[in-house]
């Protein structure tokens, strides 16, 4: 019964120290964040009005989109539009081509990678430079992000100094102090913006009554790589929309204190138009979105702001990482957006739940994420992806409990397993879930058996 998430976790469960530390880091921002949403007394009152916004502005969102296309037009800002992926890194190349642009600089954009856009302009021969810190480490080291907030928080600061030393970005042999190796990496990105013939920046809102592009970050990359070149891009997922300053308002409470249990974030970008002498692209991209939308039971998940609460809470994503996903979005939210995104070739992700709803207990707008994986479940079947062995077992249960004779003579006999040695019963191959578990003591005699008896009515008498 194991799959490809399950063997994954597996492997990173094999260094446990770092295993309990990633776990520990991660519940600690579960714990910043619950301490935020305690000094709000209105905090509940945010998520359900966070809700109705995202749901009437998804239902809405030709309309906003329209308005939105209009403001930022009126400023002189190009708006393009892209169905999907291809459509997205053929309009962002085009326009660094005509523009002769060999080196861009970015910041954070989940949505990029989504698109796949780094290696796709690479190959078209422009230099891409992340500038965000997590993901130019990780953009050095050749990984993906393993978390959608903090892309390199699986990496521990001797892993960053080690690889820093390689390639010539610190100078001083087993320093990783923090402050220095960040210090060092001002230094060599420093450069990366004053060479740069263009910059794009992802967007975390987009308010169509006024067109602001609105940016969140705490290293002010964003501004950077906006204030530097005379090119600005922004890529932006057509759900981003929301419909005027005081929805957006709602979002920018709920969202930093969600995400690292700050109040706010160090950056607050809004982008309305180019700077004098400048140009400015906004490119709307679908990718699937309409799709979803159209997903009477997970339309929910376009509601998501990417605050990364539900992996902070997730005891599976904790002791699993994000590598061990199949889906470049780990966590709940990621199982559930790669199942829109192809449901039988990232159903193994379905497994990495516990249903223990957590994730939908501090998501801020409410999108679900545990329920919605429950639902997914359901469909495994039919997706022809339901495991054969669960299904007999499931099909065991269904006729032990539909036959009392059956039911009560298989409590008769229980106590038997008893006598199997845990040697055969921990075997990974034959039984997975006995792995790091031990296996239940059965009584010797059953509460049925014993209710039958009145052994419990004469217990109740005594304590009466």
């Amino acid at each position: 019964m194991s799959t490809i998430h399950s063997e994954a976790a597996r492997r990173f469960n094999d260094n446990r120290a770092k295993t309990t530390w990633h776990d520990a880091t991660f519940w600690s921002l579960r714990q910043k964040r619950d301490n935020m949403a305690s000094g709000l007394s209105e905090w509940e009152e945010l998520r359900e009005h966070a809700s109705q916004i995202k749901q009437h502005t998804v239902t809405h969102l030709a309309d906003y989109l329209e308005e939105f296309s209009t403001q930022l037009e009126s400023r002189g800002v190009i708006v393009h539009w892209a169905k999907d992926a291809n459509y997205f890194n053929n309009i962002v190349l085009d326009i660094l081509q005509s523009h002769g642009v060999k080196k861009m600089v970015k910041s954070k954009s989940m949505l990029t990678e989504e698109c796949a856009m780094n290696p796709f302009l690479e190959n078209h021969g422009i230099d891409v430079v992340e500038t965000d810190l997590g993901e130019r480490i990780l953009q050095l080291l050749h990984q993906k992000p393993s978390h959608i907030v903090m892309p390199a928080i699986h990496l521990k600061r001797e892993e960053v100094g080690q690889m820093f030393e390689e390639k010539g970005i610190s100078t001083e042999k087993g320093n990783y102090d923090p402050t220095y190796l960040t210090q060092c990496a001002r230094k060599h990105l420093r450069n990366q913006f004053m060479e740069a013939g263009a910059g794009m920046t992802g967007c975390n809102f987009g308010v169509a009554k006024t067109g602001d592009i609105v940016v969140c970050t705490n290293e002010g990359n964003a501004d950077m790589s906006t204030s530097m070149p005379k090119l600005h891009l922004v890529a932006m997922g057509i759900e981003k929309i929301v419909p005027d300053y005081k929805s957006l308002a709602v979002f920018q409470r709920l969202l930093c204190r969600s995400a690292t249990g700050q109040p706010t974030t160090a950056y607050t970008s809004h982008f309305r138009q180019a700077r004098p002498g400048a140009e400015m692209h906004v490119i709307l991209v679908d990718n699937g979105r309409s799709d979803i939308l159209a997903n009477d039971e997970h339309w929910e998940t376009l509601k998501c702001i990417r605050c990364g609460a539900c992996m902070n809470t997730c005891p599976v994503y904790r002791r699993s990482g994000g590598y061990s996903y199949t889906y470049f979005i780990p966590g709940p939210i990621g199982i559930n957006l790669g199942m829109l995104h192809d449901a039988s070739r990232y159903s193994d992700n379905v497994s990495a739940c516990t249903l223990c709803l957590s994730c939908d207990n501090v998501c801020p707008a409410k999108v679900n994420p545990g329920s919605q994986v429950y639902m997914w479940r359901q469909k495994l079947d039919s997706l022809h992806k339901a495991n054969t062995m669960k299904k007999c077992m499931s099909k065991g249960m269904e006729e032990l409990f539909n036959h009392p004779l059956l039911y009560s003579s298989a409590l008769r006999l229980a106590p038997l397993a008893n006598l199997i040695p845990d040697s055969l019963t921990h075997i990974r191959s034959l039984n997975p879930w006995g792995v790091g578990h031990a296996m239940p003591k059965f009584a010797n005699e059953s509460f049925q058996t014993m209710w039958k008896k009145g052994k419990l009515n004469q217990n109740e008498q005594k304590e009466q």
